[in-house]
């Protein structure tokens, strides 16, 4: 018996009429509303034919920006390759319609040399995404984490070098707070290479962005903002309302605690999804409009298990806006730091 062949790949022509793009601060790059983000289900621990099918579909739906680091897995580095390989096998030739990004600075070994902010961490980091991608360049390079041992112009400086070598389009910063960001904002343009965008983590239950200030520092200097679990590891669906299910993410992630779902949660959470039902639409949808709304933000992060998931949330753009008494509303349930340990 021989192995089905796998037929060849031919993007849906309409691709860029289902999504709709937002310019990035005030550079003249676009993103799509939606961006796909391969930080969990896409290591080796999941099925290579599953990961194809979920990334071509969503390049047929229009998301054209595709999230990668170092640190995805597992093991490190395997999301990487695995996008690496559909890219060869699948997406070369479109190269030019694809927005690329990785990142570097989170512990990836033993060694002081995969962690970190240093020249040499970043630098050597961004040479193996590259081999991992099988491509010349990536559009958007991040330090993935500030690193209070290394100089913040030597960690800029590395990623000046990034653009000047032709390895790196755009620069972009993840998990900065807004001093930090500010400064590293101020040393970037001072060498010609404006910050591009920042990316961190905000949801209906985790607000620290707009708490912190973060979102209105991008806005003032002219930087995007691209938002990463915007469903808060699953709580922001219906996943954990009346139980935690046997093979739910919060039983073995180091992100979810199954002691952060409690009655508080699931109070809260219902009254969400009463919002949600309201208007007709799922709790995920909810949450990810919700994200939207805020002008600074130039695109959410999403994933997904299944090419069915990603249309689930993506139809979250066809739902009216949020009105006030609905904002209003989420704004009494959706209390930041709920679901959240500690």
């Amino acid at each position: 018996m021989t192995n089905p062949v796998t037929p060849p790949y031919t993007a849906a022509p309409d691709r860029y009429e289902r999504t709709p793009y937002r310019r990035t601060g005030r550079s003249g790059l676009r993103l799509p509303a939606f961006s796909f983000g391969l930080w969990q289900k896409f290591g080796s621990d999941y099925p290579y034919a599953t990961q194809r099918e979920i990334i071509l579909h969503a390049f047929d739906l229009g998301i054209t920006h595709f999230d990668n680091a170092d640190r995805y897995g597992p093991p490190h580095r395997s999301a990487q390759q695995h996008f690496g390989r559909v890219l060869a096998n699948d997406l070369a030739g479109h190269r030019d319609e694809l927005i690329l990004s990785t990142k570097a600075g989170n512990p990836i070994g033993p060694s002081p040399y995969q962690i970190g902010g240093s020249r040499k961490s970043l630098l050597s980091s961004l040479e193996h995404s590259l081999r991992d991608l099988g491509t010349d360049y990536v559009d958007i390079f991040y330090h993935h984490r500030p690193d209070a041992d290394t100089p913040l112009e030597e960690t800029v400086g590395a990623l000046v070098s990034a653009v000047r070598q032709g390895k790196a389009l755009y620069i972009g910063l993840s998990n900065y707070l807004p001093e930090t960001a500010t400064a590293a904002a101020e040393l970037l343009n001072a060498a010609g290479v404006p910050l591009l965008i920042h990316q961190d983590r905000y949801s209906i239950y985790d607000r620290k962005p707009e708490r912190n200030g973060l979102l209105e520092t991008a806005a003032a200097r002219g930087s995007g903002v691209i938002v990463y679990s915007p469903l808060a590891q699953g709580l922001l669906t219906d996943k954990y309302l009346t139980a935690i299910p046997a093979d739910a993410r919060a039983h073995n992630s180091a992100f979810l605690s199954p002691d952060a779902i409690d009655e508080t949660y699931r109070q809260r959470t219902a009254e969400l999804n009463k919002i949600a039902e309201a208007r007709g639409q799922s709790l995920a949808q909810l949450a990810l409009q919700w994200v939207l709304r805020r002008p600074e933000v130039t695109s959410a992060l999403i994933g997904a298990s299944s090419a069915a998931q990603l249309d689930h949330n993506l139809a979250a753009l066809s739902f009216p806006e949020l009105s006030a008494e609905e904002l209003a509303l989420i704004e009494e349930h959706g209390v930041h730091g709920t679901g959240q340990p500690g």
